[in-house]
């Protein structure tokens, strides 16, 4: 039936033309009623949130509608979290108890507070469970309410007789363990849950069910009469899985004593259950039954593969790989599932951060102001060798189709989990080709467009892996043919990442660096290219060229090599302007680098811009600038004598009186013996045929044919 042909749907719509508390109010009595299809009851929900998130936006109001929902309204909105009710009610729920918290403010704490202790003190198994699945659900949307609620006095300990009964009740576990997890993400409340809870979750954690029956057994043989006597006696395994799950973040996250005795000790001191073990536990349950506990099996083995140890074991188990990029290609997209291993795969691939040389003392001088004196040792397993082979390992199970595919309906905080998947991926060359075949180019460039700008770090995340990949492919091959997506769509994301990150206290240059080498590699293709190059990022890539790093002077030098191949890259450098003359400045300055490569691609630009007479004239007004020419045509290097040799003879072939000036000039810097020799050091037959053709033009001048 069509949604606007029910009869509550019908209800809703008259209810529009009455007053915002009339219509609350009236929507809180239909949701005390209770008995109403799902549908009807999310709707409700819908409505009532809507009414909420307006009255907290309203500025100017004679009365707020939280007046009106009063303990009773609380504990009713608050009852549909119970995990008893549908899915889908649920999450209308959340959102309804979101919109409530912020519009009522501090009488919304306070009512969320009341609530959970009226219900923790009623001591029912019915009302333990809303109560722990309400602390569970609001946790993450209001950690401060409910973290004091979680931290009160008494509060904690008296889980501890609770999940040691004798007869358990599965649902009340369950909700006091998701509780309990929620809670974990929350340091105050972890190291509670460490103090007060660690011994009854590693007791759950490790009962062994087979053991358990034996024993049951032999005290009571006539239990296996009694229906359901041994499983209400002992944890089921999604309970052991929840609780294997905390203590993972337990262990994952250390507490700031474990800290201090680790810095004046030199370890933590292990619990009981050791997060190896741990881990055990979730990859077998994982290879053995998937279905079971499957979110949080990837959620706790999320948590241990932050630990250098489990991440070696998980990424040498290929079987264990290859179920891993299964789920996550069946997962749902936005789904916890989704979130739980793509957060594995970046454990395993991720690389340790670059510490500067300031960074590195900066952080020594911490040590020394701690009791240790001493900075502790970086674990090998986090090497960049041993982080390469699990990138190789990972990519080899098949994870790159997955991620492309996952990324098309993600959320934002999956794209970045997948954007830091392949930039970590990238940073092995003999994998770029492999990720550019496999469609992480169109990913990147598409994901790099879709994020916010305030996501300015994952953007740069992506730029920056494109620049890699882009490196080491012919871009032909990547965007080429009847591909869909223009090459010209690189270019801006690449620019993006020239300047330095304003978020970063010192500046990395490597993201520069890649960018101009990849920026290269596209310009070497075809005018339009270069043209958009030019247009978009010119004034950068000038500001690059005077970098004080070689390396990054380099690169912008030979981007510059690329771009004046394009009639538009001449005319930065051929016209009659101020600006023009600087420009050739600049890179006659690098043309006479100390840097032999630098030379090189200065002298590569200057062998195609030679070809056109303004250029040329400016070379020879430039004071040394026949200097530096001739300069070129006797370095020891062929390939840099072969562009000296090549400008000398684009210069001394003009015509008219600036052909008559330019080899008056060579000729009285010593150019014909400066040629001569050249022309005998050289092998290659290019580069001696250039120079005899230069030579030529000039002795020709010089018996008299100046005239050209």
């Amino acid at each position: 039936m069509d949604q606007n042909g029910t009869p509550a749907a019908s209800e809703l719509q008259k209810n529009a033309s009455l007053g915002v508390v009339d219509q609350t109010q009236l929507l809180l009595a239909r949701l005390m009623e209770g008995g109403q299809e799902d549908k009807d009851t999310c709707e409700a929900l819908d409505q009532l949130t809507k009414l909420l998130n307006q009255d907290a936006a309203s500025k100017d109001k004679d009365r707020s509608i939280c007046d009106v929902i009063d303990e009773i309204c609380v504990d009713t909105i608050l009852s549909y979290l119970d995990m008893r009710q549908a899915e889908e009610v649920r999450a209308h729920a959340i959102m309804t108890t979101s919109a409530y918290l912020t519009a009522a403010g501090t009488k919304g704490s306070r009512a969320l507070q009341a609530f959970f202790f009226a219900r923790i003190k009623k001591g029912t198994y019915d009302d333990y469970i809303v109560a722990f699945c309400v602390a569970a659900d609001v946790f993450p949307i209001a950690p401060e309410p409910t973290s004091e609620m979680f931290l009160s006095e008494g509060f904690l300990p008296s889980l501890d007789s609770l999940m040691r009964r004798k007869w358990k009740s599965r649902k009340v576990e369950t909700a006091c363990l998701n509780m309990l997890n929620a809670a974990s993400m929350h340091s105050d409340c972890r190291a509670a849950i460490r103090k007060y809870c660690t011994d009854w979750l590693e007791e759950v954690v490790d009962q062994d069910p087979a053991e358990l029956s034996t024993a049951i057994h032999s005290a009571d043989p006539d239990a296996d009469g009694t229906p359901g006597s041994i499983s209400m006696k002992k944890h089921s395994e999604a309970v052991q899985s929840i609780a294997a799950v905390i203590l993972a973040k337990l262990s994952a996250v250390p507490s700031e004593a474990q800290k201090t005795a680790q810095d004046s000790e030199g370890r933590i001191q292990a619990a009981t259950t050791s997060i190896e073990e741990l881990a055990q536990k979730f990859t077998t349950l994982l290879l053995t039954d998937p279905e079971t506990g499957k979110r949080h099996s990837l959620e706790g083995l999320a948590y241990a593969t932050i630990q250098p140890t489990v991440k070696e074991e998980v990424a040498r188990n290929p079987e264990l790989l290859k179920t891993l990029v299964n789920i996550l290609g069946d997962a749902p997209a936005k789904s916890p599932v989704t979130y739980g291993a793509l957060s594995i795969f970046l454990n395993l691939t991720r690389y340790r951060p670059t510490q500067s040389d300031e960074e590195k003392k900066l952080n020594q001088l911490k040590a020394y102001a701690n009791a240790a004196g001493k900075l502790a040792t970086p674990n090998i397993l986090d090497d960049n060798d041993h982080v390469g082979d699990r990138c190789k390992r990972v990519f080899e199970a098949g994870v790159v189709p997955v991620l492309v595919t996952h990324s098309r309906h993600g959320s934002s905080a999956s794209l970045s989990l997948i954007i830091s998947i392949i930039f970590s991926l990238s940073v092995s060359p003999h994998l770029r080709g492999h990720l550019s075949q496999q469609g992480t180019v169109n990913l990147l460039i598409a994901a790099w467009s879709a994020l916010p700008d305030a996501d300015s770090q994952a953007k740069r995340t992506a730029a920056q892996a494109l620049a890699r990949i882009l490196i080491s492919t012919n871009p032909t091959l990547v965007f080429g043919g009847t591909r869909a997506r223009p090459q010209n769509a690189a270019i801006r994301p690449l620019v993006s990442i020239l300047p330095p990150d304003p978020t970063a206290e010192t500046r990395d240059l490597l993201p520069c660096f890649e960018a101009l080498m990849a920026l290269t590699n596209l310009a070497s293709t075809d005018d339009d290219t270069r043209m958009t190059i030019i247009r978009v990022a010119f004034t950068e890539i000038e500001e690059q060229l005077l970098s004080s790093n070689n390396m990054v002077s380099k690169a912008a030098t030979e981007l510059v090599c690329n771009l004046v191949e394009s009639v538009e890259g001449v005319a930065l450098y051929a016209e009659d302007t101020s600006q023009a003359t600087q420009r050739l400045r600049i890179l006659m300055a690098l043309a006479d680098s100390e840097d032999e490569a630098t030379r090189s691609a200065a002298g590569g630009a200057l062998a195609s811009l030679t070809a056109y007479e303004e250029v040329g004239r400016k070379v020879l007004k430039r004071n040394r600038g026949v200097e530096v020419v001739l300069g070129l045509c006797a370095e020891d290097n062929e390939d840099l004598r072969h562009r000296g040799v090549f400008i000398v003879h684009n210069m001394v072939s003009y015509e008219g009186e600036t052909g008559k000036e330019v080899r008056k000039e060579f000729k009285a810097k010593n150019g014909l013996e400066i040629l001569k020799e050249c022309a005998k050091k050289s092998r290659r037959a290019q580069v001696v045929e250039v120079t005899i053709k230069a030579l030529k033009v000039l002795l020709e001048d010089s018996n008299g044919d100046g005239g050209r």
